[in-house]
Formats: structure tokens, C-alpha cells, sequence
């Protein structure tokens, strides 16, 4: 769990950079992952007072949590029978019988009418916690593009495999932690994200926002739109991916 003085140094330079000195974050929506009720900051050698004193919990920004966060942290916001919770309409997109919720949460991130604005689509972004929701998001969203349409996949193999007792179409079907899905589809001026350091001198870095403007092959033909190379034309090529060690699999 990361320290409060690593939260209370965000949240100054948000504020400086947003010139909006009186609300935290600069007024920013901020997304923490993990649960600081359960685990403590790290603290080397530190006591229990140094361990607690470099909790959230003693920030200024505590008062910030709403009261609402606070009753689901503490297990006592009123649940249903399955034991869930129900989330204030208010941070909701209904998902009515009759209509797709998925369609209604696009739209009302992407206005289809803005589709075509480079820095509009590149200033947004739809948040999940798992990569098969990413997935669907990711191909409900190519469809909204108009324009040629290019669709990849992997060549997917295992080392020390001389019998053929994983063929690629079994592997194909897999996606183990760090490797992407095996079709990868696209349309031109479509927005993707760099997730590897392939260049960091020249901008391609994890993270780096780009638009698809060509397809080859073996390459996708993209421009940065964000930081000091916005504007500069790259060619993305298809590199050799291992996975994580995983236990998951007998290879």
C-alpha cells in the first residue's frame, strides 16, 4: 500500500498543474486500486505508531472520502440478498431490459458525434478490472469507427514441444498474463495505447496514446497525439512476446 506522503504529493502537484489549489486533485477523478484497510504501507524497521502514521488514514485527504465510501468499506451499506450492494443512481448507467447498459455507458463517454476529434477520444478512457470486460469494451468501440478495417493475429507456439501436443489453435484460445488476445482488430484513426517500451527516447513508451493511420503486414502505421512528439509518425511492428511465469499452464 503506498505511503500518504506519496497520495499528498499527487494531489499537490494535480493541484498546481490544474491551477486549483482548493480542491483535491486539482478537482481530477482519481482511481486507487487495493484496499488500505487491509494493507498497511511498508514502512522498514518502522513501529507500529511510523506504520499507522504513514497510512492514508492520517492525511488530510481522509476527509475527502465520502460518507457513502466509508459505510462500504466498513461492510455496513445495506445489501441485497446475493450480497450486493446498490450503487447511488447518481455514478450509475441503467441497464434497462430492453436496452444494452454497455451501448449507454459508450455513449456517454464517447458522443458518437465526436468520434472524429483526435484529442477527444485520446482524453477519455473507460476503466475496468478485468481484461475480458476491456476486450468487449475495446471491439464495441471499433465498430463505432468508420474506415478500412484491419484484423491481426498472433502466431502463437510453445519451446520443447516436438509431438505437437499443443497445436496453435489450442493456444490461440488462451491469453495468459501478459500476452494480449490473438485477434487484435482495427480501424483506421481508431486510438490505441502503447503497452511496451519500444523507444522511450522518441515517445514509445508504456502508455504512449496514438491514432492508427495505415496498416502493413507486419506493422501498424500510427501517430503520436500526446506530449512533445505529438504529431510524429511511427511504424509499429510485431515483436516476440513470452509470458509471465504462470502456473496456470503445463508450459
Amino acid at each position: 500500500m503506498t505511503k500518504r506522503q506519496t497520495v499528498e504529493a499527487l494531489d499537490k502537484s494535480m493541484r498546481d498543474i490544474m491551477d486549483k489549489p482548493d480542491l483535491p486533485f486539482g478537482g481530477k477523478t482519481v482511481v486507487f486500486g487495493g484496499d488500505f484497510r487491509q494493507v498497511l504501507p511498508i514502512v522498514r524497521k518502522g513501529t507500529r505508531a511510523q506504520i499507522v502514521d504513514a497510512s492514508l488514514r492520517r492525511s488530510e485527504l481522509w476527509n475527502c472520502f465520502t460518507e457513502y465510501l466509508l459505510r462500504v468499506g466498513n461492510g455496513t451499506e445495506e445489501t441485497n440478498d446475493d450480497g450486493e450492494i446498490l450503487l447511488p443512481t447518481s455514478i450509475c448507467v441503467p441497464n434497462k431490459a430492453d436496452d444494452n447498459g454497455l451501448d449507454r455507458l459508450i455513449d456517454s463517454i464517447y458522443q458518437p458525434a465526436s468520434l472524429k476529434d483526435p484529442k477527444y477520444i485520446t482524453s477519455r478512457a473507460i476503466l475496468s478490472t478485468r481484461n475480458d470486460c476491456v476486450d468487449k469494451i475495446n471491439l464495441k468501440m471499433i465498430d463505432r469507427f468508420q474506415g478500412e478495417e484491419m484484423v491481426y493475429h498472433s502466431f502463437d507456439s510453445v519451446e520443447d514441444d516436438p509431438h505437437n501436443y499443443y497445436p496453435p489453435k489450442f493456444l490461440n484460445t488462451l491469453t495468459p498474463n501478459g500476452l494480449p488476445p490473438h485477434m487484435l482488430k482495427l480501424k483506421i484513426n481508431c486510438p490505441i495505447i502503447l503497452l511496451r517500451n519500444i523507444d522511450p527516447a522518441n515517445g514509445l513508451c508504456n502508455g504512449t496514446r496514438l491514432l492508427v493511420r495505415g496498416f502493413q503486414k507486419n506493422a501498424i502505421d500510427a501517430e503520436i497525439v500526446v506530449g512533445q512528439h505529438s504529431g510524429m509518425r511511427v511504424f509499429l511492428p510485431r515483436i516476440p512476446l513470452c509470458p509471465s511465469d504462470d502456473d496456470m499452464f503445463p508450459f
